[in-house]
């Protein structure tokens, strides 16, 4: 983003313990309190407002430093927030992805939060508002068989891990043996499920150069097309 550019939004939206989980004597409440203090971080996104090249945006980035970026109810809410805020100030909504799915002391409550953040991406795309996501390493399980694969243009950094189900997992399952660079940024690049790899070094300048077409108002309704 430019410089002081960004402005938080959504700061105090957090997880509860809805379930009362725990798992032997590690509760949930508990791991929640440590990945605040050793993450200094509310939740697994942090949302708000900024621009990239004197282009205004909406802007949500994940962090795996708490509890691995896992998405649980107050993710979920906040992505839809963030969305509802960009539709409403008609702001290209960018978003970086890190995550290794949904939070599972959550339950069904997190794995909810699936089909509510596809249900927001869809608002975008009815109202014509250009969305971008950068996946970053790793995104996986929900979050990208979720809003991270749902991007009008979709972009990933060199070497990201990016699926759905871990290659470990799959290999066990199907007892099979997977290729080598199976699941990278790259990989996903060659069979089409992304438009561009680009460097983190290259990104802001790549990412100015996009918002420059997709300036906000101009998009027609229904998906915006990425560039050729």
């Amino acid at each position: 983003l430019d410089a002081d550019s960004f402005g938080e939004t959504w700061a105090g939206l957090q997880s509860g313990d809805p379930l009362a989980f725990s798992a032997g004597a590690e509760t949930y409440a508990g791991r929640l309190a440590r990945a605040r203090e050793s993450s200094g971080l509310g939740e697994a996104i942090v949302t708000g407002r900024g621009a990239i090249g004197g282009i205004p945006v909406a802007v949500g980035a994940m962090d795996p430093a708490f509890m691995m970026g896992s998405m649980g109810s107050a993710v979920g809410e906040k992505f839809c927030r963030l969305v509802r805020d960009a539709v409403g100030g008609r702001l290209p909504l960018l978003v970086f992805t890190a995550s290794g799915g949904a939070r599972m002391q959550e339950g069904i409550l997190a794995l909810m939060q699936m089909a509510k953040t596809a249900c927001a991406v869809r608002d975008l795309h009815t109202a014509g508002v250009p969305y971008i996501a950068v996946l970053t390493d790793p995104t996986t399980g929900g979050v990208y068989a979720s809003f991270a694969s749902l991007a009008d243009i979709t972009l990933a950094e060199p070497g990201a891990c990016i699926g759905f189900a871990g290659k470990r997992l799959i290999e066990g399952a199907l007892r099979v043996a997977l290729p080598e660079g199976f699941q990278t940024a790259e990989s996903q690049f060659e069979n089409g499920f992304l438009d561009a790899v680009v460097k983190r070094t290259e990104m802001r300048e790549y990412l100015a150069r996009l918002l420059r077409c997709l300036a906000p108002g101009t998009a027609p309704a229904g998906h915006v097309a990425a560039p050729a």
